[in-house]
């Protein structure tokens, strides 16, 4: 009998000895959560675990322990290492130098010996990868969402077993082992599950009161404390239970939901000012530039919870979205989306996807380069929205009866 992703799961796990455990970049709750869950977890039982995150972190989540435990990037892999078999040149010494072409945009390395012959098949190429025995994606529906640590370490992601662990309907299944749970409404209600399985197994309780904490941090955060739609009986069975093992749910509510700095209360009273209101369809949505967040001394990861907070409480709308200028010290900067459905039959999922994001129905986010000028750019996307949402939403236009026939 062919195993559950659960069970191949763990038996990865125990296999494993070193193992990376990492999200999507510009984490959110279930994303922080469901990753120092793990981390700890595994550590717990042994591993040598790497804990990486790409993007920043809010601070809304800075009461989480062990979270300078989470890297930004892998250590090492960087240094290219070029080694030459000396063996027809050993008599004599090595001359190194380089030729750097700035017009052809090409570095040539000259290497010249004094005596004898150096040929191709005398020079390797190798780098100085971290090795681990296994990869865990949390919360991360497509590989490219982890950011610069695919970009810049790709090689470990194709020579290691990947275990892909999410709850979003638009996952790709990029693992070797996809544990892509479609009814959970977070990555940390899956976790509750495998963490059960693990102490079991190994005798040892993983459902510390820090663990659970992170995990109904996750819960709270991607139900928005259990006030959306897709919040499910499990997500407060599930819940109760994490609270029963020690979750400090009071402070969550408190960090999360009741304290925000000066910079966040300003940050958002630009959102506020910003604010559009359309018609056709209607919906509501306002958007942020870096010279913005500059002027009130906020960074873009303030801006979590707005939208759930404000811009989705605005009535007869059919979907709310938030647009903000992102920094990217490589690719330029970005405009990143983020939309909510506040009329049940909304797909913002569908909505997102014709930007190249995703999400689940109720919730989902895009990105773009930034490109010309910000006003017009965001005026192109929302009318994008709107022509895709009309045409989604346009009623069947059904045959006269003039048009049926029996041969039809």
């Amino acid at each position: 009998m062919e195993l559950t992703p659960k069970q191949q799961t763990i038996e990865l796990i125990k296999q494993a000895q070193t193992i990376l455990v990492t999200t999507h970049k510009n984490p959110d709750g279930d994303a922080i959560g469901s990753l120092l869950a793990l981390g700890q977890s595994l550590s717990a039982i042994g591993k040598t675990v790497t804990m990486v995150c790409n993007g920043e972190i809010s601070a809304l989540f800075s009461f989480l322990p062990h979270l300078k435990d989470i890297k930004s990037t892998l250590d090492g892999g960087r240094e290219f290492i070029i080694t030459i078999d000396t063996t027809q040149s050993s008599e004599g010494e090595l001359k190194l130098g380089y030729k750097h072409d700035k017009t052809a945009k090409k570095l040539s390395i000259v290497v010249t010996p004094s005596r004898g012959l150096l040929r191709k098949e005398n020079v390797s190429f190798s780098s100085n990868l971290p090795h681990f025995d296994a990869v865990i994606a949390l919360d991360v529906p497509d590989i490219e969402r982890l950011g610069a640590l695919y970009d810049d370490y790709t090689q470990i992601f194709f020579e290691t077993p990947v275990i892909n662990i999410d709850h979003h309907a638009s996952n790709d299944h990029f693992g070797k082992i996809n544990w892509v749970d479609l009814t959970a409404t977070s990555t940390c209600e899956i976790l509750v599950s495998l963490l059960e399985s693990m102490s079991a197994s190994n005798n040892t309780k993983l459902l510390t009161d820090d663990v659970a904490t992170y995990l109904l941090t996750g819960i709270i955060t991607d139900t928005g404390s259990f006030q959306n739609a897709s919040t499910t009986p499990k997500s407060f069975t599930v819940a109760a239970q994490l609270v029963g093992a020690g979750a400090r749910q009071q402070e969550i509510i408190k960090r999360l939901f009741k304290t925000k700095p000066l910079t966040t209360l300003k940050l958002w009273g630009t959102v506020l000012s910003n604010i559009t209101l359309e018609a056709n369809p209607p919906c509501v949505w306002s958007a942020v530039s870096i010279e913005e967040l500059d002027a009130v001394g906020a960074t873009p990861a303030e801006l979590t919870g707005v939208i759930d907070e404000l811009l989705k409480s605005t009535p007869d709308v059919d979907f709310a979205l938030l647009i903000s200028e992102r920094r990217s010290p490589t690719n330029g900067n970005t405009l990143h989306a983020s939309m909510r459905a506040i009329a049940p039959s909304v797909d913002v999922s569908a909505l997102a996807h014709i930007f190249g994001g995703g999400g689940h129905t109720q919730a989902a986010a895009f990105e773009q380069p930034r490109a010309g000028n910000l006003h017009e750019q965001t005026r192109t996307i929302i009318d994008s929205i709107k022509k895709e949402y009309t045409r989604s939403t346009r009623p069947l236009e059904l045959p006269s009866d003039d048009d049926l026939s029996l041969d039809s």
